[in-house]
């Protein structure tokens, strides 16, 4: 009788209720993806939902309890909460077309590549390339004839020499360290805030919001998600 009672009361003072999350896709990879079955199984009385949405979603017209977004992207009047430290784009490419083709020096000369052009989701603009140095700021429009909406098969795309990809670095890092792509134009490769939970600014924090941002920060500082 005790020990019921004990599950009881331990029972009522866990978190419960529903938990709607949106990130996009790579945030989802990088942050919810490494902490999902350890979070279930610590909270299985929290009913979890995650959206994977690259639109960038309004989270309040979408009634949403929290998103995941680069700091650059953050919707205003929000509270948010650092998840990641700063960013940098790398330009890639594999061996086999750098074999066939000059290595950039300068991002004027991408001009001169196959480079593999990423569109926003949803139909939207073309991705201008973003390079700085020192107080030098450039956008460049590059040429290819390969246009893709998805991260993952760009690595692909570059891994097999189609032409120049343009990406976060954590995302092909494991490339470069492998040699299977080399980087190059790192004096230019701007950094920029890195990821951020952020939810509204009410007072009052849901429970199940609350022990959903503890553990991610928790599992943060313990390796297990990669916060460089």
């Amino acid at each position: 009788l005790e020990g019921a009672v004990a599950d009881a009361h331990a029972s009522r003072d866990r978190p419960a209720g529903s938990l709607r999350i949106n990130v996009p896709r790579i945030a989802a990879m990088r942050f919810i993806v490494p902490i999902l079955g350890d979070f279930r199984r610590a909270y299985p009385d929290i009913a979890l939902t995650i959206i994977v949405d690259d639109m960038l979603t309004d989270i309040v017209e979408g009634r949403f309890d929290a998103g995941i977004r680069l700091g650059e992207r953050l919707h205003k009047d929000m509270v948010a909460v650092k998840l990641s430290g700063e960013l940098e784009m790398a330009a890639v490419a594999a061996p086999s077309y750098l074999k066939d083709h000059p290595m950039p020096r300068h991002p004027a000369d991408l001009h001169y590549h196959q480079c593999i052009n990423f569109q926003w989701p949803g139909g939207g603009n073309i991705y201008r390339w973003e390079f700085a140095r020192g107080q030098r700021a450039l956008e460049i429009a590059v040429n290819g004839g390969l246009t893709i909406n998805d991260t993952e098969l760009m690595i692909r795309a570059a891994l097999d020499g189609i032409g120049v990809a343009y990406m976060l670095d954590y995302q092909v890092r494991p490339w470069i360290e492998t040699g299977k792509l080399i980087r190059f134009l790192e004096a230019w490769s701007p950094r920029f805030p890195g990821f951020y939970l952020y939810h509204t600014s009410s007072r009052q924090v849901p429970p199940a919001l609350r022990v959903f941002i503890d553990f991610l920060l928790a599992r943060r500082g313990r390796g297990i998600v990669n916060s460089e």
